[in-house]
């Protein structure tokens, strides 16, 4: 008998036991709610549901937004999906599978206001989660819709957190979220204060919105944390209409009420004690309506010296929405705060843009410098060898698919390849035209024009991919202000590397002090034994071979098309007349003064970069009117011709 009693308490235990462990039970006290939620009243059925404790709680509100919980005739609740008529079924506590007719199924559809209060009870048991993307997802979700309700959450998923980039994030977050809704006022001015050296949008959104006022109008200034006031008479027709808004005085009448009301108080032809025919001056108008209203007939009229007398009976003011005035005080020095390293940090983004444009001008000048200088030549074909440069680094990369290597191999090949179509097209047409730069520049620009339906002919008019290794891939990201893509970071080092290989051949190479020679006085390094036409030749094609370097390089980042050169024409010209012909300090300086410049321009007007340029044309021709020889002048035959 006693084991009989025994088993028997052993069962009923049991039986509480898996009651205790399953959510169904749950769900069935909120069925109505459930089955058909409203934003106003699901927040304490997901509270009992999160409150459980159960693992399959989250699960259950996972399917609940995403729109796969069923219930059955009886009032059952299964996750399920369907299949044509019939739907694969999960029970929701042993998470056994069954497929049943979809008739005997109602699909449950929460609104998307009831979704977001299941998303914001999820994300307490997200932020722990043992799968690093579910944690993410829960970070991001508290971001989008901050609220005071995921403050203790986050803040307890902190210090378990073993992903060092999501626990600085979250630690971002908290201080956003403390910064708003922390109990204590202390401990919002802590949060507040740390995001001082925080120039992220998120932060400043923080603190504007600590920060945010409404305006309004009364007798007298009300209690309360007032922001400013404002003297109504800065702009009286707006001020009195807010009075109007806020019904402390009657709206002004208009030229149509005013002659409405003095239409129907004719009386023998006179109204108000004048004559109709007086009615045609506007001063007896206001005057008869003035008369009207003293009588009471109708209502007062509202002159300038009415509307200001009003102003003068009522305050208008800005209040914090925030009523500690501690707490919006720290804010706005903290905006203030925040604002001058977004300045600063605007400023160092702005120079950084301003090299990187600075340093591809100088990679396209350089060649055109050192051709002008010595040759006296004005190529306008220049942008076409950087055309085949760009070319000759797509096709490497047909051949060789790894793209580190391929550039490795693009960069000499490009300057061998533009290296050779520049010696031929100075030994073949060039050397004929010298001293006749007319007849040399219809020249070149007949050959630019040939090369670039040479290259339609070869590669079609399809821009061209010349993809950039991973590791050029992104950005140097300093903040949300300061950031450079890698792709210019090299580029600038490419430039500084020729800047230097350049220095290096002009001053410490037999080659470099012909050139130097020739482009000081041709006769007197003639007579020195210096052939000026093998001169000629090797220095035309060094041009040319450092465009095309510069091609593979501005490729990187810029389409590759047969027109591409068009796009660099203008401004290698500008560069080398504005620095100086046939100086690479010269060329240096020029290319600086038109990236920064032009680059200014457009942060007073970025919706336009076209007009920038346009301007920054404009300022070089004026320039060149006070400075005709540029910025570095040189001596010797350049300087005399």
């Amino acid at each position: 008998m006693r084991s009989a009693l025994l088993a028997l308490i052993m069962v009923i235990c049991s039986a509480f036991a898996a009651i205790a462990q399953t959510l169904q039970p749950i769900l069935q006290t909120h069925e109505a709610e459930i089955a058909k939620p409203s934003r106003n009243s699901v927040s304490a059925t997901i509270d009992d549901i999160v409150a459980s404790g159960l693992p399959q709680a989250t699960d259950f509100l996972e399917q609940w937004a995403e729109k796969n919980v069923w219930q059955r005739d009886d009032g059952m609740f299964f996750i399920g999906i369907a299949e044509g008529d019939s739907i694969s079924l999960t029970d929701i506590d042993t998470q056994a599978t069954s497929s049943a007719a979809k008739l005997d199924f109602k699909q449950l559809k929460p609104n998307g206001g009831v979704r977001r209060l299941i998303a914001t009870a999820l994300v307490q048991f997200q932020l722990i989660d043992p799968d690093l993307s579910r944690r993410e997802t829960a970070v991001a979700s508290i971001a989008r819709r901050p609220s005071a309700a995921q403050l203790g959450p986050l803040l307890a998923s902190i210090e378990p957190e073993v992903n060092v980039a999501l626990k600085a994030r979250k630690i971002q977050l908290a201080n956003f979220l403390s910064a708003r809704f922390a109990e204590d006022a202390q401990d919002r001015i802590t949060a507040i204060n740390s995001l001082s050296s925080d120039t992220s949008v998120e932060a400043r959104a923080v603190l504007n919105q600590i920060l945010n006022t409404k305006t309004d109008v009364a007798k007298s200034l009300p209690d309360g944390n007032i922001a400013t006031q404002f003297d109504p008479m800065e702009a009286p027709d707006a001020s009195y209409a807010a009075l109007v808004e806020a019904g402390f005085a009657p709206a002004k009448q208009t030229s149509a009420e005013i002659k409405s009301a003095l239409e129907a108080n004719i009386v023998d032809g006179r109204i108000g004690g004048f004559a109709l025919t007086q009615m045609n001056d506007p001063a007896n108008r206001e005057a008869a309506y003035a008369v009207l209203a003293a009588d009471g007939v109708v209502p007062v009229l509202i002159t300038e010296t009415v509307r200001d007398a009003a102003l003068s009976e009522h305050v208008f003011y800005e209040i914090y929405d925030e009523s500690n005035v501690e707490i919006t005080t720290a804010a706005q020095t903290t905006l203030d705060a925040v604002e001058s390293r977004v300045a600063t940090a605007q400023t160092v983004d702005l120079t950084l843009d301003a090299l990187s444009l600075a340093s591809i001008f100088f990679l396209a000048a350089i060649g055109l410098a050192i051709t002008f200088g010595v040759m006296g030549v004005i190529n306008m074909a220049h942008g076409e060898f950087i055309m085949m440069g760009a070319y000759t680094g797509y096709v490497v990369q047909l051949f060789i698919t790894n793209y580190t290597l391929s550039l490795i191999v693009a960069l000499p090949l490009a300057f061998v390849v533009t290296f050779g179509a520049g010696v031929m097209m100075e030994r073949l047409v060039i050397r004929r035209l010298y001293r006749r730069p007319l007849e040399t520049l219809l020249a070149t620009f007949g050959i630019s024009i040939a090369l670039q339906q040479l290259a339609k002919n070869i590669f079609g008019t399809q821009a061209r991919p010349l993809t950039s290794p991973d590791w050029l891939a992104g950005a140097w990201v300093l903040n949300d202000v300061i950031q450079i893509s890698y792709i210019r970071i090299a580029i600038f080092v490419l430039a500084l590397m020729f800047l230097g290989l350049i220095i290096y051949i002009l001053k410490r190479t037999r080659l470099g002090l012909e050139v130097r020679a020739v482009t000081q006085n041709p006769g007197m390094a003639s007579s020195m034994g210096i052939n000026p036409d093998r001169i000629n030749m090797m220095t035309f094609g060094l041009g040319s071979g450092i465009a095309g370097i510069a091609g593979v390089a501005i490729g990187l980042y810029a389409k590759v098309t047969s027109e591409m050169g068009s796009d660099y024409i203008v401004q290698s010209f500008m560069t080398v007349v504005v620095g100086g012909v046939g100086n690479v300090w010269g060329t240096l300086a020029g290319a600086a003064m038109i990236g920064f410049g032009q680059k200014g321009i457009e942060w007073l007007n970025p919706s336009n970069t076209l007009a920038a340029q346009t301007y920054m044309i404009l300022f070089v021709i004026l320039f060149i009117q006070f400075r005709p020889k540029g910025i570095v002048a040189l001596k010797g035959r350049a300087a005399g011709d």
